[in-house]
């Protein structure tokens, strides 16, 4: 079967989200060869930027953190009392080299056992098309567009697209067409790996 997953998929493992044991036991399924993953080129660069972005963000809030903290302790009732938020400030500068080591490693997985579907000429006129009927995103055209490509030339007997986007991906236009592939939308990646469990059993 052809797994089809997108960012978040990479995000829940990241961050470890409410979803990311799911997503850690479909890698798993994939890493013992029972299933194929596969993932847009774009959604292995995404997180790059929102990694960044929140690196940024928590840089700046751990120095204003430090700022107060240096004002504090020249109260000498405070002086005793700031421990809690010195942690704090430490969390927030382990936390971001944490979540790039997670995200490294789980990367390298992922190419270890899964085919990424390259960005192409093809694949961008595609998200173009896709942006304008699904009024999608063109971060969702892409990714999107990237799994109906691979549709279209592999032709799989089964698939499925795993994803954490039901707002914009659960549609009934978008179900239609992605079953005329053999491919079941399903937007959570727990409901994702029971499905993958019950095609597995006798």
């Amino acid at each position: 079967m052809n797994i089809y997953v997108e960012t978040n998929f990479i995000l829940e493992l990241t961050f470890e989200q409410e979803q990311s044991a799911s997503c850690e036991k479909i890698l798993q399924l994939c890493e013992a060869e029972q299933t194929k993953l596969f993932i847009p080129a774009y959604s292995l660069a995404e997180p790059h930027e929102k990694l960044s972005r929140q690196s940024k963000s928590r840089r700046e809030l751990q120095q204003s953190l430090d700022t107060e903290l240096r004002q504090l302790s020249r109260t000498a009732s405070y002086a005793s009392r700031i421990q809690s938020i010195q942690d704090i400030a430490n969390l927030i500068v382990q936390s971001n080299e944490e979540e790039r080591n997670r995200f490294s490693q789980n990367r390298e997985r992922i190419l270890n056992i899964g085919e990424v579907i390259a960005l192409t000429a093809d694949i961008l006129v595609e998200a173009a098309s896709c942006e304008a009927i699904y009024d999608l995103t063109p971060q969702d055209a892409l990714v999107y567009a990237s799994v109906t490509e691979h549709l279209r030339q592999d032709h799989p007997q089964q698939a499925c697209f795993l994803n954490r986007n039901s707002k914009d991906f659960d549609r009934p236009d978008i179900v239609d067409e992605l079953q005329r592939f053999n491919c079941r939308m399903i937007p959570r990646f727990d409901h994702g790996y029971s499905f993958l469990q019950s095609q597995r059993s006798p």
